[in-house]
């Protein structure tokens, strides 16, 4: 992707385009404030350091979602809102571009969903009214078809990358049997199209 995009506007632009491309192939309406998230989201998180948190020396550290919970269930007001912000972040983007290996791991991908939305409905509640809580409403009630939304996108990315990138989604999609991983196939000429593909 690098090689694509050349600054941080740009990419922003990228994925907006993307995102808006996808979520109108899936029918998945948005609102203007909450794509101008999900593009942020998706450009913050296209330099992996952001998925990680920071241990006390500094290393990179991979935080379960159950103590960003806990933890926040400790805190004041505005911490437990960048907390449980963060625990929907972190939820939406590794299921929807990790869910592969998420399904082989001791938590599936439903325990992201679930997790994912509730904390942003959380989120819509603890927010003083107007401002952002129509966002994380939206979030939380779409989150699994804004998943549905990221699978595509990343699919789209693997596959553009070459044949290695290919394999791992036509893997993905034989073991799923995942119509829109299908159809990325299908429209990057890596698979036959068998007859006419829903929208």
């Amino acid at each position: 992707m690098s090689g694509l995009v050349t600054s941080s506007s740009s990419l922003k632009e990228f994925f907006r385009e993307l995102l808006l491309e996808v979520a109108a192939r899936q029918r998945v309406a948005l609102g203007e404030s909450t794509e101008f998230y999900l593009v942020n989201l998706l450009a913050e998180f296209a330099a992996t350091d952001k998925l990680f948190s920071r241990d006390a020396e500094g290393r990179r550290d991979h935080e379960p979602l159950a103590e960003l919970y806990h933890r926040s269930l400790q805190q004041e007001r505005e911490e437990r809102i960048r907390t449980l912000r963060r625990l929907g972040d972190v939820s939406l983007y590794k299921v929807g571009f990790f869910s592969g290996a998420l399904q082989q791991g001791m938590v599936g991908p439903d325990y992201y969903i679930q997790m994912g939305g509730a904390a942003y409905g959380q989120v819509a509640e603890l927010v003083p009214a107007g401002g952002f809580t129509g966002v994380y409403r939206e979030l939380c009630d779409k989150f699994r078809s804004l998943v549905e939304v990221l699978e595509e996108i990343s699919a789209r990315g693997l596959v553009s990358a070459g044949p290695a990138g290919a394999l791992r989604v036509y893997e993905s999609w034989v073991r799923t049997g995942n119509d829109k991983l299908e159809r990325v196939l299908v429209d990057a000429g890596w698979i036959p199209r068998k007859g006419p593909l829903a929208n």
